[in-house]
């Protein structure tokens, strides 16, 4: 049934006072506060850049062969980002502290406290778990790619080439952190350089480092406030803007600063289309009734 111009105008106008007074609901955060996530401690003073942890989280994932093998130097060469087929990369740095022991820094997801991925996600295919990291369930996912947008890391990535794309990430091995057990990185790590563990006792840990050898590490917890604070956290040598690590983050977690933005996108998604498609209908049936007039119609 064909619907009419006065009823379509009220209709149009119902959706155009919804799009301008509707007040936006509060982003879920995805965060828990009766339990205490679990998190890593990357001591980037005692990694060797062997990149175990890169070939057991390829392993664990079933990630597809690197191009460059996990006991080849040569990939320092340059600097490397996450990709589809990566979810851990390890770069290195040069330590002017000790000219002669470069600094290797991993680079992964983060799994925010609150994970602005998460909380931008329109179909809860990113997730907080209870216990610590941020999963990704692809059969929810339906490629708006907002997470990629939010995230302060840079980390999600798109499988671009992939005929059937979807995001990839690390997800933080829930399935054994859920049994309190650590990470495949974490259990690969042979100098210790990864401490796996309760995020408050993590933190714990690494001030006792920082204040029994003031002269190791630079005196900052990276992870512990930015972003409103991380699973995944660093301790260093030098300052972290020496190591390829953001620091102008600043301490607010990111839904909390998008979450009227993030949270009116459905309802502008939903809405906008429908009046655009009537303003559409009104000038299409009025174009046809002044050719009618003019004699130029059937």
């Amino acid at each position: 049934m064909a619907i009419n111009r006065r009823d379509f105008l009220k209709v149009a106008g119902t959706a155009g006072a919804l799009l301008a007074g509707a007040r936006p609901a509060q982003a879920a955060h995805a965060v828990r506060t009766d339990v205490e996530f679990y998190g890593l401690l990357i001591d980037t003073t005692k990694c060797i850049g062997c990149r175990s942890c890169e070939e057991a989280c390829n392993a664990k994932n079933g990630l597809p062969k690197p191009e460059v093998s996990f006991s080849s130097e040569s990939v320092f060469e340059k600097k490397r980002d996450t990709t589809p087929e990566a979810f851990t990369v390890l770069n290195r740095f040069p330590n002017e502290k000790s000219p002669d022991k470069p600094i290797f820094v991993r680079r992964q997801c983060m799994h925010c406290t609150e994970p602005s991925c998460a909380s931008a996600c329109l179909c809860k295919a990113m997730v907080k778990t209870p216990e610590g990291p941020t999963v990704y369930h692809k059969d929810r996912c339906m490629g708006c790619r907002y997470c990629m947008v939010s995230c302060p890391f840079d980390i999600p990535k798109f499988e671009y080439d992939s005929p059937s794309p979807f995001v990839r990430k690390c997800i933080g091995c829930p399935d054994l952190v859920a049994k309190g057990e650590p990470t495949a990185c974490a259990q690969a790590c042979p100098e210790g350089a990864t401490l796996f563990g309760k995020r408050r006792e993590l933190i714990e840990e690494a001030r006792r480092r920082i204040y029994q050898s003031q002269d190791r590490y630079y005196p900052h917890i990276y992870g512990e406030h930015e972003v409103g604070g991380t699973g995944y956290m660093f301790l260093s040598a030098v300052p972290f803007e020496k190591i390829g690590v953001r620091t102008d983050l600043g301490t607010k977690n990111y839904p909390e600063l998008t979450s009227g933005f993030l949270s009116s996108v459905p309802l502008v998604d939903i809405l906008w289309p429908a009046v655009l498609f009537g303003f559409n209908y009104l000038v299409s049936g009025k174009e046809k009734e002044d050719t009618k007039e003019d004699g130029h119609g059937e």
